[in-house]
């Protein structure tokens, strides 16, 4: 598990350092990454391509990346780029990384019905 804060500026130079530091905890098995975003104040397209390398380096070894405390005006650049559904984001990072560790509630709900009914007229009263 990682809890990385991203720098206040994600640009092209800076995403680029970022993503040299956070690449090699990419690489493992099942990479599980939280990025603080609470300090970012500038995202660009270089920087949104960061955030995406990282997530598609995590996924390619069954991992994820989540984001935490994200500010009001990097979640509308995400939502215009679309990039917003591509990850899971809470208000903060104690959250996402709570998150790795709870399994959804639907995976754990039996079957409510059979998965080949009955028909009614050939049920035994």
């Amino acid at each position: 598990m990682l809890v990385k804060q991203l720098p206040e500026k994600l640009s092209l130079v800076e995403g680029h350092n970022f993503f040299l530091e956070v690449e090699p905890c990419l690489k493992t098995d099942r990479p599980r990454v939280v990025f603080d975003c609470s300090r970012v104040r500038h995202l660009d397209s270089a920087g949104i391509q960061v955030l995406l390398q990282c997530l598609e380096e995590a996924m390619k070894r069954n991992g994820d990346v989540k984001l935490a405390a994200v500010p009001s005006a990097v979640t509308s650049v995400l939502e215009l780029t679309k990039v917003d559904s591509l990850f899971e984001a809470f208000d903060n990072p104690s959250d996402a990384v709570n998150s790795f560790y709870h399994s959804p509630v639907h995976a754990f709900q039996p079957l409510l019905q059979p998965e080949y009914p009955t028909p009614a007229s050939e049920s035994v009263a």
